[in-house]
């Protein structure tokens, strides 16, 4: 499977912007600039991108092994918080609210550090990664 993604930028790095669309449509010329990336600007930036790219792989990936183990997950809801530092990635912190009938906290703690080391999010970010996560059975 190989999915696409475009960005174009206009100008230089400080005055000028962008924009990013994706193969499926839901990102369609959706801008981005300095002021969107550094400051309180109007648009979206690549960290913001990859905080929503690992919530929903590691979201999706905690599913798939709940379910495997006969746990039907009624609603996994999870946040992504994502640093830059001095022009790198720092830290991908993940914030977990689960209701999953049935389950034991130490099997839901197992089943959560799989989904964070394994999701092919996870894999890719060569980064510190971390996990809170609140049970409500």
């Amino acid at each position: 499977m190989k999915r696409k993604a475009t960005a174009v930028w206009n100008g230089t790095v400080k005055e000028g912007k962008g924009y990013l669309s994706t193969q499926s449509g839901v990102l369609d010329k959706n801008q981005y600039s300095f002021k969107t990336r550094f400051e309180d600007g109007k648009g979206t930036n690549p960290e913001e991108l990859i905080g929503a790219a690992h919530a929903g792989c590691f979201t999706m990936q905690l599913s798939a092994n709940l379910s495997e183990k006969d746990f039907n997950p009624v609603e996994l809801e999870t946040k992504a918080e994502v640093s830059l530092e001095d022009g790198s990635v720092t830290k991908s912190h993940l914030t977990l609210s689960a209701k999953v009938p049935g389950i034991s906290q130490e099997k839901f703690d197992e089943l959560v550090k799989h989904a964070k080391e394994n999701c092919p999010i996870s894999k890719l970010l060569k980064t510190e990664i971390t996990v809170s996560s609140t049970l409500n059975a």
